[in-house]
């Protein structure tokens, strides 16, 4: 990225946090934002949307995804997660299969309010997962 600054760890989670609060959970009252990292530095957020036939809520991370698909970024480098219970919220395992799609080398930062930062890779948090490359 010539020319630009690269956003800090401390950025990106600061960007999940605004995104959480577009957070649609009337059920849960669970919160979730997301912030993802391409690979060209554009950054897409993302927040849970619940619904009441619960197989129809979407997560934070897969709608930062999703929507970073649905205008043709399909390369990315890190997420930043970050929940209303100002504790760690690890993906779900669909999460981690999406993230692992499209970014097996990524990498994974979660925050706790108590505890600070943690960072993860894709391949730590599913470590048997699989992808486009194993088609070949």
């Amino acid at each position: 990225m010539a020319g630009k600054t690269e956003i800090t760890d401390m950025e990106l989670m600061a960007k999940a946090k605004e995104a959480m609060a577009q957070a649609y959970a009337p059920y849960s009252k669970f919160q979730v934002g997301a912030a993802l990292l391409a690979e060209n530095g554009q950054i897409f957020s993302g927040c849970n949307v619940e619904n009441a036939s619960y197989g129809g809520t979407i997560c934070a991370e897969r709608t930062a995804v999703v929507k970073a698909v649905s205008e043709g970024v399909r390369e990315f480098r890190k997420i930043a997660i970050a929940a209303s219970s100002g504790e760690y919220a690890s993906p779900c395992g669909i999460c981690r299969q999406v993230l692992f799609e499209f970014m097996p080398d990524g990498t994974v930062l979660l925050d706790s309010e108590k505890e600070g930062m943690k960072s993860f890779s894709v391949r730590e948090l599913l470590p048997f997962g699989f992808g486009p490359e194993d088609l070949r």
